[in-house]
């Protein structure tokens, strides 16, 4: 018999827990099940230590039925050059004793094209999930760090058939791209019945269908006292009409601070600290509607088929538009959108191809084929 192949699974951020915890699920299963001949999968995962908030972390783990990362790299927060700088020579360290034979990145974070960085230099083959989703916005982190990474990666796991044609204009060999559909709704799911059992909507006194859920941390909408400011009296004026529940990211709220604005105080506009994952599911499925910045927030809207306005001038994931029930607004239109978008029916839209719970065998599946 073979050996096993053996794998580092990468997470940092909050939505890289929602991707990678099917895998490693499928993973386990398929240890199991395994025939006489087959090669067995000996997975690693490795917690980069972006997001390192109770809130922000340990809630998802625990919700997601993912055991303890066997390693933590604990970059913490910092500039996008510390942050690369610190995941690539804590990661190659790693990457030096351990050599897997692949390393699986998920999505489009800081460390994701990091590790990827050092998986280059040492030889090492990388499978990015969600692979070739582009915004065509530089100005955006995000952008650059999916450029760098399906630059690099050895194979492409699309979320949608947009994702294979970005990557195919890009010049990248078909071979290495494999559409194997949204892994993030693998999660959804598999959640789905724990999250309509929370009490989040009782909790915070809310009617399902009578209330906005917003999620909103992108530097274009926060990191400038005017836009931010601007944000705010927006919501605080939706909440004039119908409750409006904002989760507040930590450095949402280190911003409102440092800026001068008030935050408390607010009976339509209810601030609240993150959410877990089954809470989040819960008010996305409830929520009249979704205000966001959230390329996670457009999936789950889109499979759950609530009206979304995603507060962004582009998305690198055009099919939640052009398929499922999301748009793009401004903070000029916004006010309009939000009125048009009540005209229409409680529910709208359909659910991309392949956004079916079955991803994550799939990618198990071209890993397996690609050794």
């Amino acid at each position: 018999m073979s050996d096993p192949l053996r794998i580092l699974v990468v997470a940092s951020a909050r939505p890289n827990f929602m991707k990678v915890a099917p895998i490693i699920r499928k993973i386990l299963a398929r240890a199991s099940t395994l025939a006489p001949g087959e090669r067995g999968i000996d997975y690693k995962l490795v917690h980069t230590g972006q997001h390192y908030d109770a809130n922000m972390s340990e809630i998802f783990f625990v919700e997601l039925g993912i055991a303890r990362p066997d390693f933590n790299l604990d970059v913490g927060s910092g500039t996008q050059a510390e942050q690369t700088a610190n995941v690539m020579i804590r990661f190659e360290t790693l990457c030096a004793e351990h050599r897997p034979d692949w390393v699986l990145v998920v999505g489009d974070v800081t460390p994701t094209m990091a590790c990827t960085l050092v998986c280059a230099k040492l030889g090492i083959r990388v499978a990015h999930v969600e692979a070739g989703l582009r915004s065509f916005d530089r100005s955006m982190p995000e952008e650059v760090n999916r450029l760098v990474t399906d630059a690099l990666a050895d194979l492409l796991l699309t979320p949608s058939a947009d994702g294979d044609e970005n990557l195919r204009r890009e010049g990248v060999d078909a071979g290495k791209i494999v559409c194997v559909g949204n892994v993030m709704i693998d999660s959804l799911i598999a959640n789905i019945e724990a999250a309509r059992a929370s009490i989040a909507p009782d909790r915070l006194g809310l009617t399902k269908k009578a209330f906005v859920y917003v999620t909103l941390h992108r530097p274009c909408n926060v990191d400038s006292r005017v836009e931010l400011s601007a944000v705010l009296t927006e919501l605080r004026r939706i909440g004039s009409d119908m409750p409006v529940v904002f989760p507040m990211h930590p450095r949402t709220r280190k911003m409102c601070s440092q800026l001068g604005l008030q935050t408390e105080g607010d009976h339509g506009l209810r601030i609240v600290d993150p959410l877990g994952y089954h809470d989040s599911l819960c008010l996305t499925e409830a929520a009249r509607f979704v205000v966001t910045d959230s390329g996670g927030l457009q999936e789950e809207s889109t499979w759950l088929r609530t009206p979304c306005l995603t507060l962004r001038p582009n998305t690198e994931r055009p099919i939640t538009i052009t398929l499922g029930s999301n748009q793009l607004t401004s903070l000029a239109r916004l006010s309009a959108d939000i009125d048009a978008l009540l005209a229409k029916p409680l529910r709208f839209g359909t659910i991309p191809p392949l956004w079916d719970g079955h991803a994550a065998e799939r990618i198990i599946a071209s890993l397996l084929a690609a050794s």
